[in-house]
This record gives structure tokens, sequence and C-alpha cells, in this order.
């Protein structure tokens, strides 16, 4: 029985890293929308609460960004580092579902 509870400890884990990757796809969805957004003059930086999100949004997804588009080319206006960097974060999730001890 005690190897049962190291299993579900590790089983755990790895729902909470899942939640946690789902949290940041989440999450860099929302920042290309709201780029867009943002771009598209739908919305405007200059109200405080828009700006403060926008901030926040640009902290937590920037650093990952700027990571890719270091190896990416660049094509014109066309930037593809979020579809790399959200289609990475599902191949680790994939990948961790499939190749968690159990």
């Amino acid at each position: 029985l005690p190897n049962n509870n190291i299993s579900n400890d590790m089983n755990s884990l790895l729902l909470l890293i899942i939640q946690i990757i789902n949290l940041f796809q989440f999450i860099l969805i929302f920042y290309i929308v709201a780029t867009w957004l943002v771009n598209f003059r739908v919305i405007n930086t200059n109200n405080r609460f828009v700006y403060i999100i926008m901030d926040t949004l640009y902290r937590l997804c920037e650093p990952g960004l700027n990571y890719i588009r270091r190896f990416i080319p660049i094509f014109g206006t066309v930037d593809f580092s979020p579809i790399i960097l959200y289609l990475g974060l599902w191949f680790v999730k994939s990948l961790l579902i499939e190749y968690w001890p159990r």
C-alpha cells in the first residue's frame, strides 16, 4: 500500500503541472486576442485598467515568446511565435501524460 500512496502523489503532481500548462495556454490565447484588439484600436491602452491587464499579460507571455522569436525567422508582420509556443506547450503536456510514471 505505501507504493500506491506514492503513485497517488505523483498523479496529483501530474494533474497540477497539467493545470498550470492549461492556465498558461489560456493566458496566451487571451494575450493574443487582447493584442489584436489593441492593434485594431478596439480597446484603448490609455484606460488604466486595460493598461494594467495588458502589462500583466505582457510580463507573463513575452519571456516565452521572445525565446522562440530568437530561433524562428521573421515573416514580415506575421508573428508565428504564439502558435509555436502554444503547440510546444500542448506537446509537453501530451508527453507528460503519456510518459508520466504510473
